[in-house]
């Protein structure tokens, strides 16, 4: 026997489940359990006590919806939040888990352009999610109406706190109706939000969920100290070592997730992007065919990856060390999901160690290092995959065609060396060592040298290419145009940086020299040269 709740026993309607069910949830979180019957009473004011990455948004979003009048042509509901990436978050968030209702919801935030905001305000919107500056802004203008309004939510109340923001709080909450209903989110009550709502919430139930383990027992957390240059060599090992990868990869920035994308497509990968700049459409494209696994590895940035639910990822990969402690425990915390086992993989280079020492202390957890996967364990996981491969093939009946085929190969041939050939034609890219660049493995001491003394890469050389994304030039069209000029395989073509008006591209030492020769034009600047140390 088990009292742990579903969606169904919350009161939502049958139109607010089949949307829960589009979007993958397969049962609510501690605090949605509690927060979704309460709202949905419409009887009290709530304080809602949950870390980020509880399900907050689904908390107080799924109940709005369901409460929202589509056919009223008002702003119902203000959801008040400390960034613009936040905002962009729940109004998305709230947009997926719509469902068929006819609701307009739009993110109104400092950076963009106001026009814009007061175009789609005036046709009329249902929820308004706003940052505290540009909503005061609205205000003044008097393009925005809060006196009606049926809901207040302030989400993340301690950030807005932290940023300077309660004056503004205060404000805002002044211009509402009085007989809303507020739902107030934070990690932490300190004495500042709770006198904000003794002053302005006229009785309220208090929610709070317990702080649990920071991170999963079902996740391996390791970490690889690489020198910055070498970490997507390191990114394909890891993918290519393991069978059926399936991962979710954390940059930093906006850039860095468009290089790293950028990189592995150019490579042969099925890896897609996902950031603050992509739009909704696509970004709802991007993470459906994620879903779906016709994507199998997906790079983004920790406010991008925010909301996507997928239960049985395989790897996360922090391709770049997280902020904070905090930020760590989210992104691991997306492996070992729903009973399945997960890997969490962290990058650091000498200079971070410190740091990741710092994380692992606070989140009161054990990283333990270990080695990027060596070339010849890749090859040899990838023969295994093969020959099994080739087992399952040879346990279903083989056409007829084939056999006479294979007979005839065989009658003047021995079959080992036609087996051989065969295994060459169709493998020999794939199984080749030279695909991959040498990785120096950094020790303890290594950590007290000059850490910006980069190492040259054995066999390898950096070259310089005088083309960019200005002559429309990607990954895949640079390793092409090599190809159709130089007899060189395209997995030995690495570490592929396209600016916007010259790339950068490495390759084996013997072949460099090749390359160089193949595009002098008389007369003319070379295209491609050996890059400057």
């Amino acid at each position: 026997m088990t009292d742990k709740k579903t969606f169904n026993d919350l009161g939502l309607s049958a139109e607010m489940i089949d949307a829960i069910n589009r979007k993958g949830f397969e049962e609510p979180t501690a605090i949605q359990a509690m927060t979704i019957p309460l709202m949905l009473k419409n009887n009290t004011n709530i304080i809602a006590q949950a870390q980020t990455g509880t399900g907050k948004t689904a908390a107080f979003g799924l109940p709005l919806i369901q409460m929202i009048d589509a056919n009223a042509n008002t702003v119902q509901a203000l959801i008040l939040v400390p960034t613009r990436e936040l905002a962009i978050q729940v109004s998305e968030e709230i947009n997926s888990l719509r469902g068929n209702k006819n609701l307009r919801i739009v993110p109104i935030y400092g950076g963009q352009a106001i026009d814009q905001q007061l175009r789609r305000l005036k046709r009329g919107v249902h929820i308004v999610v706003g940052t505290p500056g540009r909503v005061i802004d609205h205000l003044k203008r008097k393009t925005l109406k809060l006196k009606i309004i049926d809901h207040l939510i302030l989400d993340e109340a301690d950030e807005m706190l932290n940023m300077g923001f309660i004056e503004d709080m205060e404000e805002i909450m002044k211009h509402t109706n009085p007989d809303k209903k507020t739902l107030l989110f934070s990690a932490t009550i300190p004495k500042k939000i709770q006198e904000l709502a003794h002053k302005y919430m006229d009785g309220y139930k208090l929610l709070s969920v317990k702080k649990k383990q920071l991170t999963s027992n079902l996740t391996e957390q390791i970490y690889f100290e690489v020198k910055m240059s070498d970490k997507f060599e390191a990114l394909c090992r890891i993918i290519d070592i393991e069978d059926g990868f399936y991962g979710l990869v954390f940059c930093r920035t906006k850039s860095d997730v468009d290089t790293v994308a950028s990189q592995l497509s150019g490579r042969g990968y099925d890896a897609e992007a996902i950031h603050g700049d992509i739009t909704q459409t696509q970004r709802e494209r991007t993470l459906t065919k994620f879903r779906n696994q016709k994507t199998n590895i997906l790079i983004a940035t920790d406010v991008a990856a925010r909301g996507i639910d997928v239960n049985n990822l395989t790897h996360v990969i922090n391709y770049s060390l997280p902020q904070d402690p905090e930020s760590y425990v989210h992104r691991i915390g997306r492996t070992g999901r729903a009973g399945n086992e997960g890997t969490a993989i962290t990058f650091i280079t000498p200079s971070e160690y410190k740091r990741l020492m710092f994380i692992q202390r606070i989140a009161k957890t054990d990283i333990r290092k270990s080695r990027v996967p060596m070339v010849k364990d890749i090859i040899n996981a990838k023969k295994k995959k093969i020959n099994d491969d080739l087992k399952n093939i040879l346990e279903e009946e083989v056409d007829t065609k084939y056999i006479s085929w294979a007979k005839k190969l065989i009658k003047d041939k021995d079959p080992s060396e036609i087996l051989a050939a065969l295994l060459n034609y169709c493998f020999e890219e794939e199984l080749n060592p030279d695909g991959y660049t040498e990785i120096k493995e950094f020790k303890g001491k290594d950590r007290d040298r000059d850490r910006s003394k980069e190492v040259d890469q054995q066999g390898k050389a950096r070259l310089f290419v005088a083309l960019g994304k200005k002559d429309n030039i990607t990954p895949r069209k640079l390793v092409d145009l090599i190809i159709s000029k130089v007899p060189i395989k395209s997995r030995q073509i690495s570490d592929i940086q396209v600016m916007n008006s010259f790339s950068f591209i490495t390759v084996p030492f013997k072949k460099a020299e090749n390359i160089v020769t193949s595009f002098k034009l008389k007369g003319q600047r070379p295209l491609i040269s050996h890059a400057k140390k």
